[in-house]
């Protein structure tokens, strides 16, 4: 799996001409200019990501939708049409200021989330899973936005990957710290913490095993008119952490030091 990471240019000509009938409608429905430009961005990079991988233009993909996982609709994770055996699997992601993208080789979810205020924390907690509250609750109140965000990534990076997409359902998924007493996380799934600055939280999903992560920055100029994805060999890594669970953690040296690695960045 590879994870891009992408801030995006602030005033620059973007390579609209990239987008497809329906990204320029959605593109021009956008009150303000910074969020329309954060979404011309995104989908630039992700289709030039997504061409380079494949060897073609970026105007020429097509994207399409798989069935829903839940009721069959036509709603589930976004995949490229006709896409055939060994076409690479991709998600997507923006929040203000931020853009991730992520390609692997199996179904794969990814989300960046920008750090909530703290009524917007108090609002949204019903949403976790009972085990997340009481994680949420145990820490300071000042350190409770960062903890709720990156709780959140990885349940909407878990959820895109799958194809539910966020609903009612969020609450009966855990993807919490794990220890004695938790509930299991979801079976048959790598879930990632992406560190992407202190101002957002972010995670990547993949259905089975996740060995080899690589995380990129993708240069703000790679989405300009002219501008290039670069290899992926030169640009700059940007560490990445499984979601680890902690009893194994005791067992395991190497867990145990990645463990307390994790915690002392969320902490």
């Amino acid at each position: 799996m590879a994870v891009w990471l992408l801030t995006p240019p602030e005033a620059a000509p973007l390579a609209f001409d990239e987008l497809d009938a329906t990204e320029r409608r959605r593109a021009d429905a956008f009150r303000l200019p910074r969020d329309r430009t954060l979404y011309v961005a995104a989908h630039i990079a992700l289709r030039r990501l997504l061409a380079g991988y494949l060897g073609t233009s970026a105007r020429e993909l097509e994207f399409a939708r798989a069935a829903c996982p839940r009721c069959g609709g036509p709603h589930g994770r976004p995949v490229l049409r006709d896409a055939g055996p060994g076409t690479p699997h991709f998600s997507l992601s923006h929040s203000r200021g931020a853009v991730l993208v992520g390609v692997a080789r199996a179904p794969v979810g990814v989300d960046v989330e920008r750090l909530p205020r703290p009524e917007r924390v108090d609002v949204c907690r019903s949403a976790l899973h009972p085990f997340e509250q009481r994680e949420l609750d145990a820490l300071p109140a000042p350190d409770q936005p960062a903890r709720f965000a990156r709780l959140w990534a990885r349940k909407e990076a878990f959820l895109k990957g799958t194809g539910m997409g966020v609903g009612g359902w969020t609450s009966e998924v855990y993807l919490g710290e794990g220890g004695p007493g938790t509930p299991p996380r979801p079976d048959g799934w790598s879930v990632l913490d992406v560190p992407c600055g202190p101002g957002h939280a972010a995670a990547a999903a993949m259905r089975g095993p996740a060995p080899r992560t690589l995380t990129h920055r993708l240069p703000p100029e790679a989405v300009l008119v002219g501008g290039r994805i670069p290899d992926p060999g030169r640009v700059r890594p940007a560490g990445v952490r499984h979601v680890l669970d902690a009893d194994h953690a005791r067992g395991d040296p190497d867990a145990r030091d990645a463990l307390d690695a994790r915690e002392e960045e969320l902490s």
